[in-house]
């Protein structure tokens, strides 16, 4: 259980203080296991918080996810002991994060410290600790020149990574792991899928110019905006026109090259970006799978923004309980995995994983695939997906299912490394496509 502590009624939303407060508990919360995204639901549901300053507060979140390495090390020269309760480090390290990139944040130096003096000041759990943060904010910036080299001695200073992950990049990627690095420590694109049915590439791009929000197009189907905006500001967003999807996430639906009439089956589909895309593309029976209800919520409440219709079962993939017996023409398996390959999207997941984890899903994950694979007519295809940069849960997973089942591996892109450039700019995604031998 996620702890939230509310601000009293009287702290000013609009302040950075109040902004410093409740990122700090969502850093505590990573922390304490949990993954950002439902910390700062927990902390929206319950809080105050008015549309802007929930933005502020998911920004700062996530930007101190992004330096967690380097301001750790920084709070390990600049504190005699770990700064307790766990909150009042969360505060630490989310303050610090904006004092090392403080052209990016865009805070003064100054502003920095007071507001974070004033964000102690405003909650219960950390009033005690006033006089400590103003003590260890301002000791960096009277010795960042001497700090700053001390704390990036350590791979995770450096890199902003756990140590255990930059050596297996490294083992994995010899010649790319420096740019797989910097690539997720990148704040991500707001990249968004044309829904073909709705509209042109063309045509949607004209529909942002006329907007004012300047766009170009990186994908078949694949538009991503010079800057990020609230998807309600997108025209033809609230309609169904355009939906939010990186670049990568685009081919999966393709692959399949479905047709109309065909019975699919989109497993492990929650949040449904997959889903609506196969839709748009034809005219389909469509069975989406998912082991959460939750989960299965948002693929409707997606699809109902796009207009379109599926089956949506709650189920395990690795049973077949749910399966009405009926053979599928084409399976999409995105199946569980890491997620190492999207850090820049979920940066906390770098500081949830253990290295046990690796091994753990990959073998969830092939009794998915072995489980699906039977209920694939003769002739059809599975495409597997992972958004995994490890080869256990990628390309050796892929091997290893032919292998087993006498799959025919048809041509698909295999691993994509993450990579962020105005010429290319997508998450780390693997691709297998394979097709089942005829009758």
């Amino acid at each position: 259980m996620i702890q939230i502590s509310l601000l009293p009624p009287g702290a000013k939303a609009d302040s950075l203080a109040y902004q410093l407060a409740y990122a700090a508990q969502a850093v505590a919360a990573v922390r304490a296991g949990h993954a950002l995204p439902q910390a700062l639901a927990q902390i929206f549901s319950r809080s105050d918080a008015p549309a802007p300053a929930r933005g502020a507060i998911q920004d700062l979140s996530y930007r101190a996810m992004r330096s967690l390495g380097l301001t750790e090390s920084l709070l390990g020269l600049l504190a005699n002991q770990p700064p307790q309760p766990e909150v009042l480090h969360g505060l630490l390290v989310t303050a610090l994060a904006l004092l090392v990139n403080e052209e990016e944040a865009g805070y003064d130096s100054f502003t920095v410290v007071d507001q974070a003096v004033q964000a102690a000041a405003i909650s219960t759990e950390m009033s005690f600790a006033k006089g400590v943060v103003n003590a260890i904010l301002r000791r960096l910036l009277r010795e960042r020149a001497t700090l700053m080299p001390q704390a990036t001695k350590t791979p995770p200073g450096t890199w902003n990574y756990p140590t255990w992950w930059i050596d297996r990049l490294k083992a994995a990627y010899p010649e790319q792991w420096q740019a797989i690095l910097h690539a997720g420590n990148q704040a991500p694109p707001l990249t968004l899928r044309v829904n073909r049915r709705r509209a042109t590439v063309a045509q949607y791009l004209d529909a942002l110019q006329q907007a004012g929000m300047a766009a170009r197009q990186v994908g078949p189907a694949a538009v991503r905006l010079q800057r990020p905006v609230p998807v309600q500001q997108l025209p033809g967003f609230a309609e169904g026109v355009v939906s939010v999807q990186d670049a990568a996430a685009q081919l999966a639906a393709p692959l399949l090259d479905v047709a109309d009439g065909m019975r699919v089956l989109d497993a492990c589909a929650a949040p449904g970006g997959k889903t609506g895309h196969l839709l748009e593309l034809a005219d389909l029976d469509l069975q989406a799978l998912d082991h959460d209800a939750r989960r299965l919520q948002r693929i409707a409440e997606n699809l109902d923004r796009l207009q379109l219709k599926a089956r949506l079962t709650t189920g395990d993939a690795r049973a077949d309980d749910w399966w009405d017996g009926q053979p599928f023409d084409r399976i999409l398996a995105d199946v569980p995995c890491t997620a190492s390959g999207i850090v820049r999207r979920h940066p906390d997941i770098r500081w949830l994983r253990r290295k046990t984890d690796t091994a753990q899903l990959a073998t969830l994950s092939a009794q998915i695939l072995d489980k699906l694979w039977q209920m694939l007519r003769p002739d059809g295809k599975l495409l597997l997906v992972t958004c995994s940069l490890w080869p256990q849960e990628s390309e050796q997973q892929a091997v290893a299912f032919a292998q087993k089942h006498n799959a025919i591996r048809l041509p698909a892109p295999g691993q994509l490394l993450p990579t962020a450039s105005e010429t290319a700019d997508h998450d780390g995604l693997f691709y297998a496509l394979f097709q089942k031998p005829g009758a």
